[in-house]
């Protein structure tokens, strides 16, 4: 009988640590705030180097799953996931079908929160995008719309959701949805029709409902749409 080869483990002593202390966190049951083995305890209970331990849990650190604290040592705390996207988003360096993707989950978001902009909206929030669209032209058939207009326009409705990570996330998105415009990935040249303007969308939010506003945005959003398929 002939020896089989099988893939070999390439993982590096850190990466198993990271997965071994993540399943320990978990299975373990630990809550905000329980303090973790010292650095010399996991060393012995999982017979690698410190260096190797120290490396782990600043991965985990990194990942926002542990913080250090005087006199309790690391301990376990509220994972922030939207704050690895924050550190690790750079439009430059990433490939061109990832940019796409994030593009297109932009716009993804901008239609589906419609119900949140119509729950949370208020009085003040219509009068601030009135003042934003004020200085547009009437008719904006035939015109690409100004990247700061859009940014300023859609940045105040994921506002008005009240939602802080969906808030926060769109601030991650813009340098992408930035970059995606001025780099040449959208390289079809589409001159939008007459469309839905930001002033039609105002308009909806003052006199329609979730479904209508639904309905505009994916037409306001449509030339986008057009350039990336």
């Amino acid at each position: 009988m002939k020896k089989k080869l099988a893939p070999i483990d390439t993982t590096s002593l850190a990466d198993k640590v990271e997965k071994e202390l993540i399943d320990y966190l978990i299975e373990n049951r630990f809550k905000v705030g329980d303090a973790l083995p010292t650095e010399l305890e996991l060393t012995e209970m999982l017979g690698v180097s410190r260096t190797v331990i120290r490396e782990a849990l600043l991965r985990l650190r990194m990942m926002g799953l542990v913080e250090s604290r005087k006199k309790k040592g690391m301990v376990v705390t509220h994972p922030d996931a939207i704050s690895l996207f924050e550190r690790t988003i750079f439009p430059s360096l990433m490939e061109k079908e990832k940019l796409k993707d994030i593009f297109e989950l932009r716009m993804a978001l901008e239609i589906g929160m419609a119900d949140l902009i119509f729950l949370r909206i208020k009085a003040a929030d219509i009068e601030e995008l009135e003042k934003i669209v004020a200085s547009e032209p009437e008719n904006t058939g035939g015109l690409l719309f100004d990247i700061k207009q859009e940014v300023r326009f859609h940045g105040k409705l994921y506002e008005i959701t009240g939602n802080e990570t969906l808030n926060r996330f769109q601030h991650i998105l813009l340098p992408v949805f930035k970059y995606v415009h001025e780099s040449g990935i959208l390289n079809k040249s589409i001159v939008s029709k007459r469309g839905v303007s930001h002033r039609d969308l105002v308009e909806i939010l003052k006199n329609g409902n979730p479904d209508a506003f639904r309905v505009a945005m994916r037409e306001h959003l449509d030339t986008h749409f057009q350039r990336i398929f």
